[in-house]
């Protein structure tokens, strides 16, 4: 069985196989408009009839609640509740924007209907459901035409009988229903009315993609679908539970890079995912980051998920002039249909056709060769909107690109500097389609001294697919305190969650002995409002003691300390893709590594630059820049002030100087 990874992207779907002991890549141009039309083209052209296993990272549930594309949703309630998702939280997003309005929600306010009943937060019973109220509101949800309904009761997190009954009432109708029990079973009901609601929005969307995948696909082929929080779930599950899939691209991507990474000894790395549309980061100091406390598109998500911060910079990115006459770059892309000028449909300057216009991209070596880029077609573009600023078109080329950079540059020191880790002691792990012509110029604004970037860095979001765990995240809400409870009342909690566990990651035909159980609470001192997540080992209060004086630069052990939830991360460990080490050659390229010499603008000046094919070079070769490097996924540009090093991983180790 030949195993794939697919990762679809703004611009391009990613490919990558193991078939035996062999390995290949694959890209084609993404279908915006049924992204399955990609996928299922690039998988027929790799396995050409075979039986095959499919790791698919998704932006299907993104692009829903990004577009407002999702399904009509209504939502079934405690009567006087119906508004929570409209109330939220006091927070404001933009504090100084004196017209700003808040986005209507994804559930209209008349697709809203409360019911009589409610749980107490003991978990006690104060009102019995009135199950004449449930099915008047279910004959409203269906009179309305809703294809989803979110079922948020209160405190259902510490007595779902309410919440049950309501979707044993609903299952004849035959909609797509949403239980918040089942989606995130803690306190905080705004927050999991939110990521309930989310849910129920996107579900439908995403069960009618991955079955048409599913149809598409031959009998026996087997299909996972890639999870936010870094490890994958079945197609079925993602069915049912598609918020977890909200960032499953991303999340293939710092997956990769975590594993490379370790193979090549390095445990603090900062990922620069670069593709077409967006750029991805986040910080990995020994681990992936995880966080509970996500959003998107303001609405309030609350699964865990790796902690990743995007911008909207990419190869894509159209420039332009703003109202007041300033050079801007993004966040709107050309994607892949029209794309940038210089791939033959375009209209509108990207930065990728800036950094052709450079001399950065190579045309006959784009892809491999496989698509020719049309350089002919830039100069009339950057003479007109150079004749707008006043620019020479050089000065443009390089200064939609200064832009680019001082916004990815943002965006890292967000993930680094903001939370009080220093950049200079990371290494830059660069990967994307467009990382590897950017990389080195971030690591010289960010005095990062290091950058690594991977063989096949344009599809590492779809290597990391294949070397994900299968994970599956389950939390429960004790609200309790340090004298309240005890370590093995909190392994007894536990316990009942492994079990739980263990069954599901069973049914995703994982083995006992492939099984691995992380325990972890949620805690915080009392009168706090947010929590730390901690592992659940040794000494746990001191342990958030240290993790609160790291985070936030102070400890208090005159609090008494809460633990508010139990969280466990039930790890299926499936066979994994191993890397090669290779020997050691000279310093010195072979001739051979040469396949062209080009003008190339750096800082405003041509320099005469050689190009290197990737694959003729070998582990130990040294080459001073400035340099162009050619793969097939990438093109990786070594400015003048950079130097680059062949590792015995085959990794390219960048030396900003």
């Amino acid at each position: 069985m030949i195993v794939i990874g697919a990762d679809t992207g703004g611009t391009f779907t990613d490919f990558v196989y193991k078939d035996g002991d062999s390995w290949g890549v694959y890209k084609v141009l993404s279908t915006p408009w049924n992204p399955a039309e990609a996928v299922l083209k690039g998988l027929r052209h790799i396995a050409q009839g075979r039986k095959k296993q499919v790791v698919h990272g998704s932006t299907v549930a993104t692009n829903a609640i990004l577009e407002r594309k999702g399904a009509v949703t209504a939502l079934i309630t405690n009567r006087g509740f119906e508004d929570i998702l409209e109330i939220g939280r006091q927070n404001r997003s933009w504090l100084y924007d004196l017209a700003y309005r808040k986005e209507p929600h994804l559930i209209p306010q008349g697709l809203r209907f409360g019911v009589k009943g409610r749980i107490l937060n003991t978990g006690e019973e104060l009102e019995p459901l009135d199950e004449k109220d449930v099915r008047e509101a279910i004959r409203k949800v269906t009179d309305a035409g809703a294809e989803s309904v979110a079922v948020c009761l209160l405190f259902s997190y510490a007595n779902p009988a309410h919440e049950k009954r309501v979707g044993e009432l609903l299952a004849p109708e035959h909609v797509s229903t949403s239980p918040s029990h089942e989606i995130l079973s803690e306190f905080r009901e705004f927050e999991r009315f939110s990521t309930t609601a989310i849910n129920a929005y996107v579900s439908p969307k995403m069960r009618k993609y991955i079955g048409y995948l599913i149809e598409q696909l031959d009998q026996g082929d087997i299909l996972s679908i890639m999870q936010s929080n870094g490890g994958s779930i079945s197609a079925e599950t993602a069915m049912r539970e598609s918020v977890r899939t909200i960032l499953s691209g991303p999340a293939g991507g710092a997956v990769g890079a975590y594993e490379i990474g370790k193979a090549a000894g390095y445990e603090k790395l900062i990922t620069f995912d670069m593709g077409g549309t967006s750029t991805d980061v986040s910080l990995v100091d020994g681990a992936l980051s995880l966080t509970v406390e996500s959003s998107i598109s303001g609405y309030p998500l609350k699964v865990p998920m790796l902690d990743i911060h995007t911008v909207g910079a990419g190869g894509g990115s159209i420039a332009y002039l703003d109202e007041g006459g300033s050079l801007r770059v993004g966040p709107e892309s050309a994607g892949a249909d029209p794309g940038p000028i210089c791939y033959g449909k375009g209209e509108r300057i990207t930065v990728t056709d800036a950094n052709l216009y450079l001399g950065r991209l190579i045309p006959e070596y784009f892809l491999g060769g496989n698509m020719r880029l049309e350089a002919r077609r830039l100069e009339s573009y950057f003479q007109e909107m150079a004749g707008k600023t006043g620019l020479e078109k050089i000065e443009l080329a390089e200064g939609i690109l200064d832009i680019a950079n001082t916004a990815m540059e943002k965006a890292i020191r967000v993930i680094s500097v903001e939370r009080g880790h220093d950049p200079r002691e990371f290494v830059l792990f660069s990967f994307g389609g467009a990382g590897g012509m950017h990389a080195a110029f971030l690591a010289r604004l960010l005095n990062i001294p290091k950058v690594l970037v991977p063989e096949n860095p344009g599809i590492l979001s779809a290597i990391g697919m294949l070397m994900a765990d299968v994970i599956k995240d389950y939390s429960y809400t004790i609200m309790k305190n340090q004298f309240t409870t005890t370590r093995e009342e909190l392994s007894k909690l536990f316990q009942s969650l492994e079990d739980r566990g263990s069954q599901d990651l069973a049914s995703e035909g994982i083995s006992g002995e492939k099984m691995v159980m992380e325990r972890y609470l949620d805690m915080r001192y009392e009168g706090q409002s947010y929590e730390i997540i901690v592992p659940f080992e040794g000494d746990y209060i001191e342990g958030f003691h240290s993790l609160h004086e790291k985070t936030y630069g102070y400890r208090n052990e005159d609090k008494i300390v809460e633990v508010v939830n139990v969280r466990l991360r039930a790890r299926g460990i499936p066979e994994k893709p191993q890397f090669t080490r290779y020997e050691v050659g000279p310093e010195a390229p072979e001739p051979e590594a040469i396949v062209a010499e080009r003008d190339v603008v750096f800082e405003g000046k041509n320099y005469k630059t050689l190009v290197y094919s990737r694959e003729k070079l070998v582990s130990g070769n040294m080459v001073k820049g400035p340099a162009i490097i050619v793969e097939y996924s990438s093109t990786i540009v070594i400015p003048p002030f950079a130097s680059v090093r062949v590792d015995e991983f085959r990794n390219l180790i960048i030396k900003v100087m």
